[in-house]
């Protein structure tokens, strides 16, 4: 069993003594919520927690998720809000030291206590503590009071100071409030194409009152760091190294003598000692201890992604002794592994094997490069307080059931609590992460940076020892949007902020970054070119490349958006790269989604609540009434169901909204699992891609966004199709719609070899199989993260006497093979389909679908009788949340297929189950 931190001992009990400490959990504590701005208001509150809930939980407000209350509600923003506590009676009066520790406060808190002025916060990313051993001391009313400045009002003035920093028209990326860049705050809570905007403020992580006795100390923070004997960042590591395990504590309290040590457990999950004693190497200054020790690596074994071998942790227990007694002591659960962006020049050895030239850009884990398949993740909630544990864990399992082994946590959130890491330790979820910057340059005055450099340095060491963490990126759309931009409108100006860019991302975060851990790689910018050279005898060695490009050569990753939507299948307009890092469309969540935050009577496609719910495109600014650019965006989604499918048309209003929503998510599936197979066909082509990050995971609210989960968990068609189109070996076609020409290719992102059979057959919609002069079964052998072509026509030469509007080309594959680290065989099957046609105009007849549910496997069984059945639906009534084993698929007559299913939630008491209904493409053509 895992030995609990003094954290999370804290977590499960109001007040503890640990070590000679005494220590208060001021969520235990009671709190008041009031406003110098509406003195009318008095409410109860709590901590962890932002204002906006505290009034809602007291009645005040409404859902501020509810209908328009995102407008309705930015008084809130406007205003000061301050927490006050009641008496923290528990208080020692002769403890040696007293500490408050606050590891999140959103954002500029003016801090008080015992009616004294305790110091002032400007940053939500940085823990702080502050020492208040005289006012306790002489305290008799112990009160705690946190005013909390309006963010909003605060940009604003920050952004009009004498002589502040300015960009060129257009370079922010201004959704609602503006000057967001002059703040250390969450970025999108003031807006984004995806979100509200409600710039909630107030203690959004937890807050503790450390009293501390003589020689002991309070473990705020502690880095562990484990890589390779000789390991440097972004360079390839020799795996047949011993690793280097770094330890470095940061406590506070008394300073600790010059013959202080640090002692270790190194232990397995069943608390079995793999390695135990002191650390060497020791260093103590400023309130930090460090030492390191090496691990034999065959003491060890390594934690491997979901999908490429076990997620094997330890545990690390630390110890600080003093004159032969602990001091403090804190346990961190970890792993050993390699995780290495790959960005070195093309080898010779790769050019032999047809790789263009240019540089990578993949990752490797353990020495292994890999396929990432994923998703990118947002703030799953408008308001932090709100998320929880369980809340994460539900999606992470979707993220697992969805074949996903890589999360990009997007920048302009908030950095991914602790919980969030250990989740993905145990699931095998690969976490690239990003410091909180996105679409928009920054400052680079002294005390901007200042602050940005406590908070690099506190996030950096709080998550290192985690072995999910895969990388840092400076932050979001930096290169390839924001110096761009600047370009496009100011290109006498791009030398002055490149370099003011190069000052953030490179000179001030790199030397923080790289002192800390040589464990993990870094790219300033989540899109880019990459870097042109390294130099190690800098503290900064990273010279980026920009447009220093050799013509005929592949550099980087990319991201890819196009609202063309009449182009949304040509595959010509898809970026070429090493790596897609995010890529997609909107669609409109499910009706019962939208009845979750939607009165009745705005329930249909283009109400005024649903239309200015739809922050695509953003307004701009603070204009409550966006329907211009927010119809731009709903007629985006409707253009892309009318000229792709046939489109609904039902005689009752909110049927056809339900039809007309779920038509959007139909197009959005599609499109991403044409792009998905393209970018999974580029690692058999001179590109050699290996990675797809489509955006976006999973919803903040109720909306039209690009998610494939719904707020509450419903999973959209999107999430089943990338679960189907990720899995390890698939089958997939390639048709140009200008040339008429086919390709069908095998691919694979196993490790080794496959050997299968792959089976064609052609049918009309009725089911009959149509006689096409293409082979209908052959052989077929795929490398390792491969693909091999197993059909060339062209179209109009095969089907010369077919209507391509009649006309379905059913492909399966099934290869034998072995998951990476196992020596088990296993079969791995995929079928696709191709439709010669758009199927707007397809000849789609009834495929009288017929559902049915056993009460002895708690399966559905769906089947078609009549026709070919596309897009088959099976969906389910409010209340419930569930993820079927399958959906969104297809059915040939007389086929039929088994679906079983995972309950997250149920307040129907199992009732669901009868109001499960199943639908295909042909009920949009029913009135």
């Amino acid at each position: 069993m895992l030995r609990r931190t003094v954290q999370a001992i804290l977590a499960a009990t109001a007040v503890s003594s640990v070590h000679g400490q005494h220590a208060v959990d001021l969520s235990s504590v009671s709190w008041t919520l009031t406003s110098p701005n509406y003195t009318n208001i008095s409410v109860p509150a709590k901590i962890p927690s932002q204002a906006h809930l505290d009034l809602y939980a007291a009645g005040v407000i409404d859902d501020p998720l509810y209908g328009l209350n995102d407008f309705n509600l930015r008084w809130i923003a406007d205003s000061n809000w301050t927490y006050t506590s009641a008496p923290i009676t528990s208080l020692k009066k002769n403890a040696s030291s007293t500490w408050l520790i606050f590891n999140g406060l959103d954002t500029f808190a003016s801090i008080d206590l015992c009616g004294k002025h305790v110091a002032s916060t400007y940053n939500q990313f940085r823990q702080y503590y502050f020492d208040v051993s005289e006012i306790v001391t002489s305290c008799s009313d112990p009160v705690l009071s946190m005013n909390f400045g309006s963010a909003t009002v605060i940009a604003n003035a920050t952004a009009a100071l004498p002589g502040q920093e300015t960009w060129p028209y257009g370079v922010e990326g201004l959704f609602e409030f503006p000057n967001r860049q002059f703040i250390r705050k969450e970025q999108n809570d003031f807006g984004w194409d995806w979100g509200p905007a409600f710039a909630p403020a107030g203690p959004w992580l937890p807050a503790y009152v450390f009293q501390l006795e003589a020689q002991n100390v309070y473990i705020r923070n502690t880095l562990v760091d484990t890589y390779r004997e000789g390991q440097l960042n972004l360079l390839i590591p020799d795996q047949t190294k011993d690793w280097v395990l770094k330890a470095s504590v940061d406590y506070l309290g008394s300073d600790l003598p010059s013959d202080a040590s640090l002692s270790y457990v190194l232990s397995d999950v069943n608390e079995a000692t793999i390695s135990s004693g002191k650390l060497i190497n020791i260093t103590a200054e400023d309130g930090t201890i460090t030492g390191s020790i090496i691990v034999p690596s065959d003491s060890v074994k390594l934690w491997w992604p979901v999908g490429m071998g076990p997620q094997t942790l330890y545990n690390l227990t630390l110890d600080i002794v003093v004159n032969g007694e602990t001091a403090g002591s804190v346990t961190k659960r970890m792993g050993f592994r390699t995780i290495v962006l790959n960005e070195l020049p093309i080898s010779q050895a790769q050019l032999d094997q047809g790789i263009a030239p240019g540089n990578n850009w993949h990752f490797e884990i353990n020495g292994h490069e890999f396929y990432a398949k994923g998703s990118n993740f947002i703030p799953p909630d408008p308001f932090w307080a709100n998320v929880t544990e369980t809340r994460i864990r539900q999606l992470f399992e979707n993220v697992v059931d969805g074949n996903q082994n890589m999360l990009r946590v997007w920048s302009s959130g908030a950095y991914s609590p602790d919980y969030m890491f250990d989740l993905a330790d145990e699931m095998g979820i690969l976490l690239w992460s990003e410091f909180e910057f996105g679409d928009a340059l920054y400052p680079v005055d002294n005390e901007f940076l200042d602050n940005v450099k406590e908070e690099v340095e506190y996030q950096v060491r709080r998550v290192n020892h985690h072995p999910s963490l895969a990388f840092w990126a400076g932050g979001n759309e930096l290169e390839n949007l924001e110096l761009y931009l600047v370009n496009q409108s100011a290109p006498e100006l791009l030398d002055r902020y490149t370099r003011e860019y190069e000052t953030l991302f490179l000179d001030t975060i790199v030397p923080i970054l790289f002192r800390n851990t040589r464990s993990i790689s870094y790219a300033p910018s989540s899109t880019s070119n990459g870097w042109q050279s390294l130099d190690f005898s800098r503290s900064q060695p990273i010279t980026e490349r920009y447009n220093n490009l050799t013509p005929g050569s592949i550099y980087g990753d990319t991201d890819h958006y196009n609202y063309n939507s009449t182009r949304a299948f040509d595959y010509s307009t898809y970026p070429i790269g090493r790596f897609a890092n995010e890529f997609g469309y909107h669609s409109m969540p499910s009706l019962q989604t939208w009845q979750q935050a939607v009165d009745p009577e705005d329930l249909w496609f283009n109400s005024s609540v649903i239309t200015l719910r739809n922050h695509h495109y953003p307004s701009g600014g603070l204009n409550t009434t966006n329907f211009a650019k927010s119809s731009k965006g709903m007629g985006e989604m409707t253009f892309a169901a009318q000229q792709w499918y046939p489109v609904p048309d039902k005689a009752d209003s909110l049927a056809n909204f339900s039809a007309w929503c779920h038509t959007t998510q139909i197009f959005q599936a599609d499109y991403y699992s044409a792009q998905i197979q393209y970018y999974r066909r580029g690692s058999a082509l001179s590109e050699r891609q290996l990675g797809s990050l489509y955006w976006q995971l999973e919803d903040q609210w109720q909306a039209p966004t690009w998610a494939g989960i719904e707020y509450d968990g419903r999973w959209k068609v999107l999430h089943y199709v990338a679960k189907d189109i990720y899995q390890p070996v698939i089958i997939s076609p390639f048709f140009n719609a200008t040339t008429r020409d086919l390709e069908v290719w095998v691919i694979s992102d196993l490790w080794s070899s496959i050997a299968g059979t792959v089976n064609m057959t052609w049918y009309d919609w009725s089911g009959k199989i149509l006689d096409v002069n293409t082979p209908i079964s052959m052989d077929v052998n795929v490398g390792p993260i491969n693909g091999t072509n197993v059909l060339s026509i062209n179209t109009d030469k095969i089907l010369t006497n077919q209507d391509p509007a009649d006309v379905i080309l059913v492909m399966e594959v099934s290869a034998q093979g072995t998951l990476p680290n196992s020596d088990t065989t296993q079969t791995f099957s995929h079928k696709n389909w191709f439709h010669a046609d758009r199927l707007s105009n397809a000849k789609l007849i009834d495929p009288g679908l017929e559902l049915s549910y056993s009460q002895t496997n708690s399966k559905f069984t769906v089947k078609a009788t009549t026709g070919v059945a596309a897009w088959v639906w099976l969906d389910y009534p409010a209340g419930a949340v569930l993820n079927f084993d399958a959906n969104a698929f297809w059915l040939l007559p007389g086929e039929k297929r088994e679906v079983g299913y995972t309950v997250k939630s149920d307040a129907t008491n199992g009732s669901w189950i009868g109001g499960v209904t199943v639908r295909s493409l042909w009920d949009n053509t029913i009135n």
